[in-house]
């Protein structure tokens, strides 16, 4: 007990011969005093100091508070989702196209005026600038039966056309229900209108489709449909060759819609029926020579014009065997 009266005495003794008192402490002098009071105390900031540190304090609660506002909610915290508020914008936004479509209308066709309509000689409708564009077409194979041919659709080159490549493959699906295969397409979407509706394109003023294309020498087959709403119709197709050079040069195609042929189900009718321009529901391209290996074809644009040198309305005969109703 004595040694602890006396550390705790010592401690004491010790603590007030630290304070800067000259009458209290006579052996220090007011020099070392004034020294230890400055030792033990922080400097005083200058004006200047005083603002960069409340700016550099101000900048971390800041930031603290951005930190703050992007903490990613937690699994517990689930958004809500509102399917009454989907439904009600999903259908403003439909009766704001039908809106559009009806003022269109009354301008003319496709919201332009009719004499501009009347003397337009051409027209392009599809064309690769982006991937917009890209997601007006879908492409299909024989997977799709169980083949194994491969196809795909990218951008070409500094994104000015599109670029149709793959692998083709002869090789039946082993299923058992299948002995043939080995086909590639790329097909266009069926225009949609307000709320779904399909809508369809009038190309009745031109007599001639127009491509721009470049490809491996490969012969591609060109069809079109008609819009239907007969489900007996909807394997119903009118065809044409397509024939390409091959090389690094770009070929100008020009088909009339008279040479355009009538088949069902891949196979050509006896019975010929001439192209309705006026309902023209989608357009594709579909290899199947038979060649496997490697294709491409790059397309810069699809669009249609008047030939004012072909007369020709249909290319095929018809007789009242084959085609009765033509001849009544």
């Amino acid at each position: 007990m004595a040694l602890v009266h006396k550390l705790l005495n010592g401690t004491y003794i010790l603590r007030k011969s630290l304070k800067p008192s000259g009458a209290s402490c006579p052996f220090l002098s007011t020099r070392f005093a004034d020294y230890c009071s400055s030792s033990l105390q922080k400097p005083a900031a200058t004006p200047s100091k005083v603002s960069a540190q409340r700016n550099s304090a101000g900048g971390l609660q800041g930031d603290h508070q951005r930190e703050v506002a992007l903490d990613v909610t937690s699994p517990e915290e689930k958004p809500e989702v509102s399917f009454d508020k989907a439904i009600r914008d999903e259908i403003k936004e439909h009766f704001w196209r039908l809106k559009d479509e009806i003022v269109n209308h009354w301008i003319g066709p496709e919201g332009r005026p009719m004499q501009e309509v009347i003397l337009e000689q051409a027209r392009v409708i599809w064309q690769f600038r982006g991937k917009e564009d890209l997601d007006k077409w879908i492409v299909t194979s024989d997977k799709t039966i169980g083949g194994r041919s491969e196809v795909f659709l990218k951008m070409g080159k500094n994104n000015q056309s599109a670029l149709l490549y793959g692998t083709l493959s002869s090789a039946a699906p082993q299923d058992g229900e299948n002995s043939q295969s080995g086909y590639c397409a790329m097909i266009s979407r069926i225009p949609r209108g307000a709320f779904d509706r399909k809508k369809s394109y009038d190309w009745s003023q031109f007599n001639t489709l127009y491509l721009r294309v470049r490809g491996d020498g490969r012969p591609w087959m060109v069809n079109i449909r008609e819009d239907t709403d007969f489900i007996q119709k909807s394997n119903q197709m009118y065809s044409y060759f397509m024939f390409t050079r091959g090389g690094p040069y770009w070929q100008e195609v020009k088909i009339p819609f008279s040479k355009f042929f009538f088949s069902n189900q891949g196979r050509i009718r006896d019975a010929q029926f001439q192209l309705l321009l006026d309902k023209i529901s989608s357009i594709g391209f579909t290899l199947a020579d038979k060649v496997d290996g490697p294709f491409f074809l790059e397309i810069d644009f699809i669009g249609v014009f008047a030939d004012p040198a072909h007369t020709e309305e249909f290319a095929y005969e018809n007789s009242p065997v084959l085609n009765p109703r033509l001849f009544k």
